[in-house]
């Protein structure tokens, strides 16, 4: 099969590698922009009659939904039935001659097509199959759908985030994201055993699994403490002072003292009161903790004498480490990104208009990585059909019939 679209430079680290992926919504997809990053060629099949339904989402990106458009940049997508004969012999003739399958489909789907990973290893010895589901595909959990926020509640990751009066879901799509990262780091951990065993692993990811790892800390913390961490809002659970205080001028400013020197620095050079440094309330970071609130009005008292930029430079010259609370605005234009060149331009469906995406966080030097377009529903049916040998009547007669549409 053809190669996929390079950027000038050096070989990308993937080039050479096909994925084939029967993704939706956020987690596979994830693992599979990644892979195309660095260089493999994914082919994402979608289903007749809209695709993947994250492209509905929204659609404030140029008319396209926002989580499509991060996800799915740099792929190809082939529209195809698979529920008819002809579809799944065509995903088939893909999966022969590919290195990675990545599916996320509902509980039992991949399995009912024939399309497991023991059934696969055994006709594909090569390929390496990558599953990734809600709640894993053992145990009563199994056919349970998992969407992300459904897996923040049974992780418990809920109880943690928001006040002490309400919970509040993660900003984020955590849970989704925890997936894509392993099952993406899997592929490559797969792709590595093949190289230098010749054995071609299985990987497989639950979105619960994923999450759970995440909450190590807060689980240890509850086993062998007694009691979970409490909600406590932007602040941090287990350190004090550790969270966002209002300077004079409105904004908030968020300080975190990690150990008695920064402690001893912030009673002196910042609140201006060094007789607290050893103030039996405040003397341990255990000690903080319990006194959190008591610690948190001495500190608001001196925030709102302060405007947020000179409460920054105050923290800065006693070396605290600290942020200003942005708004997304704020995040766009900040100059960790804009003076480091983070952005790049992508094409999507339907405008001439690009849109600005931010580079892979994984610099690998000399290496450049693939920022090219997101497809339309279906956008490359025609040209890998014709890869296949399909002839340009073999395809009117497929998508006439409604298999590749």
């Amino acid at each position: 099969m053809a190669t996929a679209r390079q950027t000038p430079g050096p070989p990308l680290p993937l080039a050479g590698i096909t994925v084939v992926s029967l993704e939706q919504a956020v987690a596979a997809p994830f693992a599979t922009r990644q892979l195309a990053d660095l260089g493999a060629r994914v082919i994402k099949v979608e289903r007749p009659g809209g695709g993947d339904f994250a492209r509905r989402y929204d659609t404030t990106v140029h008319g396209q939904a926002s989580y499509f458009v991060w996800l799915n940049r740099s792929k190809e997508s082939l529209t195809l039935d698979l529920k008819s004969a002809e579809g799944l012999e065509i995903l088939h003739e893909l999966l022969a001659d590919a290195d990675v399958f990545v599916q996320n489909l509902a509980p039992g789907a991949a399995g009912r097509l024939g399309l497991g990973p023991e059934d696969l290893q055994a006709r594909y010895p090569s390929l390496i199959p990558c599953t990734v589901s809600g709640y894993g595909t053992s145990g009563s959990w199994a056919d349970r759908k998992a969407y992300d926020l459904l897996v923040q509640c049974q992780t418990g990751l809920l109880s943690l985030t928001g006040t002490p009066d309400e919970a509040v879901r993660a900003g984020i799509s955590v849970a989704d994201i925890a997936g894509g990262m392993y099952a993406y780091s899997g592929v490559l951990s797969a792709l590595f055993t093949r190289a230098t065993t010749g054995r071609a692993p299985a990987v497989e990811v639950s979105l619960f699994d994923a999450l759970a790892e995440w909450m190590s800390q807060p689980a240890y913390y509850t086993r062998y403490g007694g009691t979970q961490p409490p909600r406590v809002g932007a602040r941090h659970a287990t350190v004090a002072p550790y969270g966002p205080f209002t300077a004079s001028d409105g904004k908030d400013v968020l300080l975190s003292v990690q150990n008695e020197r920064e402690w001893a620095a912030l009673c002196e050079r910042v609140i201006g009161r060094p007789e607290l440094t050893d103030d039996p309330r405040f003397a341990t970071g255990s000690d903080r903790v319990a006194h959190r609130d008591e610690l948190d009005a001495i500190i608001s008292v001196r925030f709102a004498e302060l405007g947020s930029e000179e409460a920054m430079e105050l923290l800065d010259d006693a070396n605290i480490a600290n942020a200003g609370v942005n708004s997304v605005a704020e995040f766009l234009d900040h100059p960790a990104l804009g003076e480091r060149d983070r952005w790049r331009e992508v094409a999507v469906p339907g405008t001439s208009s690009p849109v600005r995406a931010l580079l892979p966080p994984a610099d690998l030097s000399g290496v450049s990585p693939r920022m090219d377009p997101v497809p339309a529903a279906g956008e490359h049916t025609e040209s890998i059909l014709t890869e296949l040998g399909r002839t340009p009547d073999d395809i009117a007669r497929l998508r006439a019939a409604g298999v590749c549409p």
